[in-house]
């Protein structure tokens, strides 16, 4: 019976499948932009609940009760017997001030309007002025010997003579540690008095004919931090030392002064537009001497026809400094942070491997011969006798322990020991050749390797099978 061949298979008529396409990781781009837009999220909220915007309405109010406002710190004025008199227009502020000692409290100074905000350098003798984190403008306007120096990321609480000065405010020196350290203050260039600070340049004190003390944190004053360190303390001290408070408490951007005659029951008020205003004593200095900075040479009476001698003292005055760090927000450097940290992990990111290593085809191929004779013309133009030897003699070991079945922690007398019965030399010299020391000199080296290759070649050799140390 014969068998028959089966029927050749009918060709498919499937059409072909295309290559499987390669699936696109999206994640490789979305999770280090997600990461990062997460971080710089979580950055700002934190910073926003940290420090508020001051031009907020209700910041350090004292009839709000949120985290932001000043309530808690008016009820502990009237708590020591200090009245807290809350004025919502510039002027009336300015002018209850004058029906006795008092202090007035700007806790936002940047809402102030231009043509009014000059006036705060002018108070009667016996006041006190506080503000909280002026600008620049504020401080150019109100005349007083300050700049802006250096500004940190969050308010930090220090004692008041952390800088290892002593704090000349009493208030301040009572407190103790408070939180008043975020924006910090230098007098300007050229100034030879040395200003009045306290925690390391977050406070200062000018003590003229009215006191001015600036400060550069709102968190003493704040209801949800009064609590913390000796912020009550320091709050109550600087605003409850006249036993009268006037808190000018504006609910946004103060309008233009309103110019009135005074004959009207309105109060009348003439002040120059750009910030130089007449108020108070009627000589533009507030009792200061000199006009503007402390020992200086202006004799503005208030006489717009003096305009030219503040203009001439304007220029005088020695320029600032600006450096590129100091012409940028403090967010703007944080930002640059952010960024380069976002950057640094995608490039983490992206370095690592994700799948196995794939062989490649080397793109030409070397003997084994030329590679040896390479590394050995390295090892002798760098005179490494030591480490060729060492190389020489594991390499020696490796052979002989597979030979001998030795285990990679045998010990080196037990191996000498070993070779020198398959040798027929002592164990001494075996061990001298396996474990000796550095080669002194090439020839050493030289003769290290041939005694080598001749103890492998008689270890390895079949018994029956004579080598050259056995012909010799």
């Amino acid at each position: 019976m014969t068998a028959t061949a089966a029927p050749p298979a009918a060709p498919s008529t499937a059409p072909p499948q295309p290559p499987p396409r390669r699936r696109r990781r999206w994640h490789r781009l979305v999770i280090p932009f997600a990461l990062a837009a997460a971080l710089l999220t979580i950055t700002v909220v934190t910073h926003a609940v940290d420090q508020p915007d001051t031009t907020e309405r209700g910041y350090l109010s004292p009839v709000a009760t949120n985290d932001d406002g000043g309530s808690r710190l008016a009820e502990a004025l009237r708590g020591q017997g200090v009245t807290v008199q809350r004025e919502t227009d510039t002027l009336r502020a300015l002018l209850a001030l004058d029906t006795g000692p008092a202090t007035l409290f700007v806790p936002a100074p940047e809402l102030l309007h231009p043509d009014t905000v000059g006036a705060l350098g002018d108070l009667p003798p016996g006041r006190r002025l506080v503000l909280v984190d002026p600008s620049l403008r504020v401080l150019e306007a109100v005349a007083l010997p300050v700049v802006r120096a250096d500004r940190r990321w969050a308010t930090r609480a220090v004692a008041p003579d952390a800088d290892g000065v002593s704090c000349p405010l009493p208030e301040a020196a009572r407190a103790g540690t408070a939180a008043a350290q975020l924006q910090r203050y230098a007098p300007p260039a050229g100034f030879a008095t040395t200003l009045r600070t306290c925690y390391s340049g977050g406070l200062v004190h000018l003590p003229w004919a009215a006191d001015v003390v600036v400060i550069g944190a709102g968190d003493p004053f704040r209801n949800d931090r009064i609590g913390e360190w000796g912020n009550q303390a320091l709050a109550t001290g600087l605003l409850g030392g006249h036993g009268r408070v006037v808190w000018l408490d504006l609910d946004g951007p103060a309008p233009p002064p309103h110019f009135g005659t005074g004959s009207n029951g309105e109060p009348a008020w003439s002040p120059t537009p750009g910030g130089s205003t007449t108020y108070g004593s009627g000589d533009g200095n507030g009792g200061r001497p000199g006009g503007g900075y402390p020992g200086g040479s202006g004799d503005s009476d208030g006489d717009p026809s003096d305009g030219g001698d503040q203009e001439q003292e304007q220029a005088q005055r020695p320029d600032r400094q600006n450096p590129l760090w100091a012409a940028f927000p403090a967010w703007f450097w944080a930002l640059l942070v952010q960024l380069a940290l976002a950057a640094l992990l995608v490039v983490l990111w992206r370095a690592r491997r994700l799948g196995p290593p794939v062989a490649e085809p080397l793109p030409v191929r070397v003997r084994a011969a030329e590679t040896v004779l390479g590394r050995a013309r390295l090892y002798q133009r760098a005179r490494a006798r030591g480490p060729a030897a060492d190389t020489l003699r594991a390499a020696a070991l490796d052979r002989l322990a597979a030979r001998l079945n030795l285990p990679a922690t045998t010990p080196p007398t037990e191996v000498a020991a070993l070779v020198a019965a398959r040798t027929g030399g002592t164990t001494d010299e075996a061990h001298e050749l396996l474990y000796g020391g550095e080669p002194s000199s090439d020839a050493e080296l030289l003769a290290l390797a041939r005694s080598l290759d001749r103890v492998t070649r008689t270890v390895a050799a079949p018994p029956d099978h004579p080598t050259e140390g056995d012909l010799r």
